[in-house]
């Protein structure tokens, strides 16, 4: 018997069938507009240039570097195949013990040796997608909600909703503020969700932020702390840009406010979310890290890392190269470096043709501020300059309604997955459209200004001519038989 296609979903589960992923974002669909023509500086000039990905692909002659001058940390090679069939064999999900040390120490190096991580206390994930998902399961029952300060991250409404059921609820930050995150917003935010009926389990957040490339100060992050105490609430620290921060010394971890000062709050509420994609650029490793003060979270949390873990050929290989501290602390210098270089100068290449954006220095981009562009401050305006930045200037940027940015017109642009040429090509187009942008504009207002001019004249004529009808008609004044008898 023959079934329709169209007949296929009732014979599978509503996760499987609903669109939870949210792929049909505008922020996976400049993915897929890339995906369909991607830039190549000979084979395909004029294709699409992907700025909406957030790689770090800065520093990779470091990474090849150290794995041709150790080659034993791979299982694969002559120098490294005697630990294969142990390293095969392996498969405890609490982790390689020389993995989990290896990771607290980076994560302590990241944040400038101020402080210090328990390897105990690492429990591994797929990914920050599996660390995130899996926190969500531990705290949260399907219909309740974690707030979430704007504009955040788009994969935050798969990672966070799609399997748990958990619910997001904005806090809503504005471009005012340069997007600060404020007491009053928090409070707003959870007392709606509880005129709602929705009860709040936690706050997410990011540190630095994406999309913004700003970190919190120690000050908010204390007002944070405090908030999540006094309601009794989750905090969770996406900080898997840690670092990223140009000036390392000024970021501030959530775990240095609780080492600074202990009696904040109950610990057990708080939990941090790590990974490798971003600091070192391993996004295909799947390196995830859920790191809880919370022991029942860690226990728990490591049970589910069973539905995702990390090889342990490439826990071996991380935690050889992790664990040289020389190593570790010249990449961190370098990536820094490298980053706030190619930061600046995109930044300041755009300066010069009138764009601006959001001061900022963490992250793999940067917040552009194109609201002078739309013809009208709405997200339909938007939406219509995206598609003309996607189709006339092919590039892929996000706009900003797709990190449920409360204010149309701001776009995130990533500027670390690929090298200088392909950054000045991505330059050049911007300013090209802008340099014809401004043209248009000048024809315009001169078309306006001619066009009123004739109007002006014609009507100077239509008067004069009328005037002189007046003059010329019998009913005129000058036409009287009195005035004809004086003359």
């Amino acid at each position: 018997m023959e079934v329709g296609l169209n007949n296929t979903h009732k014979f599978l589960s509503k996760i499987a069938t609903n669109d939870g992923h949210g792929e049909n974002s505008p922020y996976f669909d400049g993915w897929k507009a890339y995906d369909t023509n991607p830039y190549h500086p000979l084979t395909n000039p004029s294709g699409v240039i992907q700025m909406g990905l957030a790689e770090n692909q800065l520093c990779f002659d470091l990474i090849h570097e150290w794995l041709m001058n150790h080659p034993e940390a791979s299982i694969c090679t002559p120098q490294g195949g005697f630990d294969f069939k142990e390293i095969a064999l392996f498969q405890d999900y609490h982790g390689l013990p020389e993995f989990r040390a290896a990771i607290a120490n980076f994560m302590s190096r990241v944040r400038g040796s101020r402080v210090k991580f328990d390897p105990d206390r690492i429990v591994m994930s797929g990914g920050a997608t599996g660390a995130h998902e899996t926190v969500a399961f531990c705290l949260a029952n399907r219909g309740e909600a974690f707030l979430v300060p704007t504009p955040y991250y788009p994969g935050f409404d798969r990672d966070l909703k799609w399997r748990t059921g958990v619910e997001l609820i904005p806090v809503v930050c504005e471009s005012s503020n340069n997007f600060k995150v404020t007491l009053e917003a928090l409070e707003d935010a959870y007392d709606k969700a509880k005129e709602s009926n929705i009860k709040v389990k936690g706050l997410l957040i990011t540190n630095p932020s994406n999309p913004l490339g700003t970190f919190f100060d120690k000050e908010t992050l204390k007002t944070l702390v405090g908030f999540i105490n006094e309601k009794n609430i989750h905090l969770v620290c996406d900080e898997i840009y840690a670092g990223t921060v140009t000036n390392g010394n000024k970021f501030v971890s959530i775990a240095e406010i609780l080492e600074e000062v202990p009696t904040i709050c109950d610990h057990n509420l708080i939990h941090i979310v790590y990974s490798l994609s971003k600091d070192m650029g391993f996004p295909g490793f799947r390196v995830g890290i859920i790191y809880s003060y919370n022991d029942t979270v860690v226990s728990i949390s490591r049970k589910m890392s069973s539905f995702g873990l990390v090889s342990t050929q490439t826990q071996h290989m991380i935690a050889s190269m992790l664990s040289q501290n020389d190593f570790v602390d010249n990449f961190i210098h370098e990536s820094r470096t490298r980053l706030a270089h190619r930061h600046d100068m995109i930044t300041r290449e755009l300066a010069e043709v009138g764009i601006g954006s959001l001061e900022s220095n963490a992250g793999l981009f940067f917040w552009m501020d194109l609201r002078r562009f739309l013809k009208e401050p709405t997200f339909e305006a938007e939406m219509t300059f995206w598609r003309i930045i996607i189709n006339e200037i092919k590039l892929n940027v996000s706009p900003g309604s797709s990190f449920h940015c409360n204010e149309p017109g701001w776009f995130r642009v990533c500027f670390a997955n690929m090298d200088d040429a392909t950054v000045m090509v991505a330059i050049e187009r911007i300013k090209s459209f802008v340099h014809e942008t401004r043209m248009l504009e000048i024809k315009t207002k001169a078309l306006a200004k001619t066009k009123k001019q004739c109007w002006q004249n014609n009507l100077t004529l239509k008067l004069s001519s009328r005037r002189l009808e007046e003059i010329m008609s019998p009913h005129s004044p000058l036409n009287s038989p009195m005035l004809r008898a004086q003359n």
